[in-house]
């Protein structure tokens, strides 16, 4: 089997100041926030909180209160003096990864096969814990096997996932690996990654709390899925103004709910 020949790494590398990770619930197989207020990522994170801030295209800042990730790392996040604790790359295109990241940042994690080995990352941060699942890219001569990642951060007592550049419905032993998801980063694109009936048809399975829509390229795009998700699967639609959103176990929505976040560079405003 493809895992079965996947190279291993566990790393446990506690940044300065980090506190235990609350225990999440991510290994249960699957069948919004209450409050919003303008912050600055400079703005501090509550032990049981997590902070998740859309930055551009499918790149995010997941904040607990000592421990940062930024997913779908491009090098670039704004023009601040910020180095996060670990970045990831779901897949090695342009838009979704660096070549050359900041040797600063303590962990780099690349999600797709190199030297024909599926990666596994199982990076321990003490707050939060960094895991993936491997999943195959299409293309000319049948695709990529394992060319992205779905990375999960369990933080705050939190499951959060981040699609990548997926191209296809997850097997069922993806699902078992990817576990319950609380609230999941989905690439709404419609072409270029799934198509939004086949990208409906994860979401009903995953059965997140919260679903924030990324790598979108306009808002027919966005409002096409939207309208497909809300009609289909029956959740909710919030648009909010802000890039960002604190998210807490307690106050998940109790309907299951889009909530659409606008990107913006990080910035000392």
């Amino acid at each position: 089997m493809r895992l079965a020949l996947a190279a291993f790494s566990l790393v446990t590398a506690l940044p300065a100041g980090a506190q235990e990770r609350i225990p999440s619930h991510c290994i249960a197989l699957s069948q919004g926030p209450e409050r919003v207020m303008a912050a600055s990522f400079r703005d501090p994170v509550p032990l049981d909180a997590v902070r998740v801030s859309y930055i551009d295209h499918a790149m995010f800042l997941i904040q607990t209160m000592s421990v940062s990730a930024v997913t779908d790392f491009q090098g670039f996040v704004g023009n601040v003096d910020f180095l996060p604790d670990v970045v990831t790359m779901n897949n090695a295109h342009g838009t979704h990864w660096t070549s050359a990241p900041d040797p600063a940042i303590p962990h780099v994690l690349r999600g797709w096969a190199e030297g024909g080995e599926a990666p596994r990352h199982r990076l321990d941060l003490g707050e939060m814990l960094v895991r993936n699942v491997s999943t195959d890219i299409r293309g000319g001569m049948g695709g990529v096997a394992d060319g992205n990642s779905i990375f999960v951060f369990e933080a705050g007592g939190l499951c959060i996932g981040h699609l990548g550049h997926l191209h296809h419905e997850p097997t069922p032993e993806d699902y078992a690996l990817i576990g319950r998801l609380d609230v999941v980063m989905v690439p709404v694109d419609g072409g270029l990654t799934l198509d939004h009936e086949t990208l409906v048809r994860v979401l009903e399975r995953l059965r997140s709390r919260v679903v924030i829509p990324m790598h979108w390229f306009g808002r027919g795009t966005l409002d096409s899925f939207l309208s497909e998700l809300s009609e289909r699967a029956g959740y909710a639609v919030e648009r909010r103004e802000e890039s960002d959103m604190m998210l807490t176990l307690g106050t998940l929505p109790d309907a299951l709910t889009v909530v659409v976040l606008e990107p913006q560079l990080l910035s000392e405003d």
